[in-house]
């Protein structure tokens, strides 16, 4: 049998790589079908704490720790929580491992980062992926976290969850919308509140239905071309960012654009765009990107929903039908996200 330079070069780096991760497998590795909620929390559960992108410290535990006790909750640490490597909570195997082992524990009911950060999308290749669809359960984050509740979703088809993390402000409109979603498995409608940050900027108007998918916007972009994301066909994307300036943003939704998701897609929301400036140089506003890259595509969208780096959050399940109406910025789940 002949075997030229690039199928030798595959097959030894697969044979290593299966070597080093016994799950990797061609059979592990096949995308499932079927859609699963994890099941619902109830006060009195396990709550898993993990680090898997920026590093803590003690102290962040602890209040995180506090907030989640005075939801009912009981909490378990991972055991590299407070792990160091550089910027990073500890090595990508260590992160990795408190994942795996988080949904390994039948003693842990749901899984919550303790913070975004940056590292996940360096974690994603050591995920034991049949593992979490084996043991379903809630996994709940934002910002960089993105990766971790994109790459679950499409590996194992496992509803996944975009909201607080452990260090958020935990005020009452954050606690409400995660108790009625994850512990009373309502089917909500989500609504701005009347807050400076829930004033709506619609694009287009009109309803539209679809999977709710998407999550911070540059961790988003930093994926495109894995093998770790969802397909987009008649899904309703959201967006939220920190920090940019707006020619970055732009840039992000150009690189949507060209790569053929904008144009798939059923209905669009971009959250908050959290300190992004104009910066220095001569520059369109946000609400003009918008209009450019949005409004060409004569679907529902709208500016400004309670979504990314703000105190008031929705939690958001990913991987559910719902239905959006830009003229009210409402998201109506089809369905309970839990079982």
């Amino acid at each position: 049998m002949i075997i030229n330079r690039r199928q030798f070069i595959t097959s030894v780096g697969l044979t290593t790589l299966a070597t080093q991760i016994p799950w990797l497998t061609a059979q592990s590795q096949t995308l499932a079908t079927t859609i699963i909620k994890p099941p619902r929390l109830q006060v009195g559960d396990t709550i898993g704490l993990i680090s898997p992108g920026g590093m803590v410290e003690v102290k962040d535990v602890e209040k995180a720790k506090q907030a989640l006790m005075n939801l009912g909750l009981n909490i378990k640490t991972g055991v590299h929580i407070l792990d160091r490597y550089g910027y990073l909570a500890g090595t990508d195997a260590h992160r990795a491992q408190d994942i795996n082992t988080m949904f390994a524990d039948p003693s842990v009911k749901a899984i919550i980062a303790m913070r975004g950060g940056w590292g996940c999308n360096r974690i994603l290749p050591l995920l034991n992926y049949p593992l979490m669809r084996a043991h379903p359960k809630i996994i709940l984050g934002y910002s960089d976290i993105t990766s971790l509740l994109l790459a679950i979703y499409h590996r194992c088809r496992l509803i996944t969850f975009h909201g607080p993390v452990a260090t958020s402000t935990w005020n009452q409109f954050t606690i409400s919308n995660l108790q009625k979603i994850l512990f009373n498995a309502e089917a909500v409608t989500l609504e701005n509140n009347d807050g400076k940050e829930g004033k709506l900027s619609i694009i287009n108007l009109g309803t539209a239905k679809g999977k709710l998918m998407g999550g911070n916007l540059s961790v988003l972009t930093a994926m495109l071309g894995s093998s770790y994301l969802p397909t987009w066909k008649n899904t309703i994307l959201f967006v939220e960012d920190i920090g940019e300036d707006i020619y970055r943003i732009d840039r992000m939704l150009t690189q949507l654009k060209n790569a053929g998701i904008l144009n798939q897609i059923n209905g669009f929301i971009f959250g908050q765009c959290t300190n992004c400036q104009l910066g220095e140089e001569p520059s369109l506003t946000l609400q003009q990107v918008l209009q450019d890259h949005i409004r060409p595509l004569k679907i529902p969208a709208w500016y400004g929903s309670m979504i990314g780096h703000i105190q008031d959050k929705f939690t958001l399940p990913i991987g559910l039908e719902v239905e959006i109406d830009a003229a009210t910025g409402t998201i109506k789940l089809l369905d309970s996200p839990v079982s």
